[in-house]
């Protein structure tokens, strides 16, 4: 099980746009942790900011133990980190197998196991392995979407939205598979709208406001907590 650790990290999209200013996160062996926060917290620059898709002006990056601040995302990726982005990019006229097979550039004997080992996390999948890809429902994007990120093996899983724009029985479904997969032994970091879900199968949580470490702790406890409630959970 994975370890991460971002601590002070200051990162944006240009020299004069800061989302970031300071902010620090921690993922212990075998945690669901989850980010919650208003839109423009930087929830979202965070996890790109970890996965090498944007490079912090300040902090660092510890993935197991091993600095990977401003490696590029293919090397982050190589030691251990999958990312899985808000917008999913698929080969919508390719067979699932097919877009698996772009989850993992290593050309490592294993891949063909690696695709059954995904396809079994995702039953639907493995249903419609053969299948285009774009004849799948939004809640199936997303599974093929972790599954392409798994195939590279990951300690840690970094999911940006999973559940946006699904509908509450496929989001449901979609949690049941986030669980899954931290049970089957990855450390998980989650930023999420659904915040309610989010905690509900989160360890811990941090809760972003204007690019700053707002809160944190036992996420069932923020969950009950009255003031969180109000602000961030609709009562």
């Amino acid at each position: 099980m994975g370890t991460l650790s971002a601590r002070s990290i200051v990162a944006g999209y240009s020299a004069a746009d800061e989302v970031l200013k300071g902010v620090d996160l921690e993922v212990h062996p075998g945690e669901i942790v989850c980010i919650i926060g208003p839109n423009g917290a930087g929830k979202s620059t965070l996890l790109k900011a970890i996965a090498g898709l944007l490079r912090p002006s300040q902090g660092h990056v510890e993935l197991q133990g091993a600095d990977i601040t401003g490696l590029a995302a293919r090397d982050i990726s190589r030691r251990g980190l999958a990312y899985v982005p808000r917008a999913i990019y698929l080969l919508a006229t390719m067979a699932l197998t097919e877009n698996l097979k772009t989850g993992d550039d290593s050309e490592r004997e294993g891949t063909v196991m690696a695709i059954a080992v995904a396809v079994t996390r995702f039953p639907i999948l493995a249903e419609n392995r053969r299948h285009a890809a774009r004849g799948l429902s939004g809640g199936e994007r997303q599974m093929l979407a972790m599954a392409m990120a798994l195939m590279v093996e990951p300690a840690v899983l970094l999911l940006d939205e999973p559940s946006a724009g699904l509908s509450p029985l496929a989001a449901e479904k979609l949690f049941e598979s986030i669980v899954a997969i931290h049970e089957s032994g990855v450390s998980i970091a989650l930023v999420e709208q659904n915040a309610n879900e989010a905690l509900a199968i989160s360890d811990r949580a941090y809760i972003l406001v204007d690019g700053r470490n707002s809160r944190t702790g036992n996420a069932k406890e923020l969950a009950e907590d009255p003031e969180i409630r109000r602000i961030f959970l609709g009562g």
